[in-house]
């Protein structure tokens, strides 16, 4: 029989475990984290009183309809961002890409490290000075914030492709928008295409928290009724967002598994 030999003590992995654990506990008395306050008889007694005032839920006919248009506002506030970002990112991704020299490649890379490095509630809040509270408000902020990411990750995906087929076309005297459009694109379209269902699975997420700031949807319904104590019809909104979210990761796959089929 042939016996495997038993591995050598690794001193390198045994360090960083340690340094890791120092990191965590040092981090805990840092911040003057104490996770038992969470378990005292208070705190629990606290937590239900306040869970309990959240039922039952509203679901009067007038307030399911007030949550419906939220619903609908949600959805569409994150579809159409996402939709504009991708977009926006498939072009800024040539340049980011270094398709157009090193200096566009650079310039591109931090124009779109700006984008998102500015957080979407930031975005949402500079939206709203500019074009007022709404929807509107919303979806600029988050497909700014949006086209940040899918830019750099479109860039990264074509950057990483196998060139060949580009410079075949762009010896044959193609453009590098048609050298990328049939050259690049049908052999990372099916990442891309999963890179934005991902996005916009957040973004529906994010999109209910700008609501807070008054980007409309279903966030500002729910910081509206939390603001007047309202936690019945705070709890209605909250499984709305519950379902809304269920559904789209529900569509999200049913996507991806329809892509993976057509790839064989």
């Amino acid at each position: 029989m042939n016996y495997e030999p038993a591995r050598k003590f690794c001193f390198k992995c045994l360090m960083t475990l340690a340094l890791i654990i120092f990191c965590i506990v040092g981090s805990f008395a840092y911040l003057s984290l104490n996770p038992l306050a969470l378990f005292t008889q208070q705190a629990i007694t606290d937590i239900v009183i306040y869970t309990a005032r959240f039922f039952p839920p509203d679901f009067s006919p007038s307030f399911l309809q007030k949550v419906w248009i939220g619903v609908l506002q949600t959805l569409a506030i994150s579809a159409l961002a996402t939709l504009l970002a991708a977009i926006a990112g498939l072009f800024l991704a040539l340049p980011a890409a270094g398709q157009f020299g090193h200096s566009a490649k650079v310039a591109t890379r931090f124009f779109l490290n700006f984008l998102r490095s500015v957080p979407e509630l930031v975005w949402a809040v500079l939206m709203v000075l500019a074009v007022g509270l709404g929807p509107f408000a919303g979806t600029l902020a988050l497909a700014l914030h949006t086209t940040g990411v899918l830019g750099r990750l479109f860039g990264e995906t074509l950057e990483n492709h196998s060139p060949n087929a580009t410079h075949a076309l762009r010896l044959a005297g193609a453009s590098h928008v048609q050298a990328f459009i049939y050259g690049a694109f049908p052999g990372i379209y099916s990442q891309l295409l999963s890179y934005s269902l991902y996005r916009w699975e957040m973004n529906i997420r994010m999109a209910t928290i700008l609501g807070f700031v008054g980007a409309g949807g279903l966030g500002q319904i729910l910081y509206y009724e939390l603001s007047l104590l309202h936690e019945q019809q705070a709890s209605t909104v909250i499984m709305a967002m519950l379902v809304l979210v269920i559904g789209v990761d529900m569509i999200s796959n049913k996507l991806r598994r329809v892509q993976m089929h057509s790839l064989g």
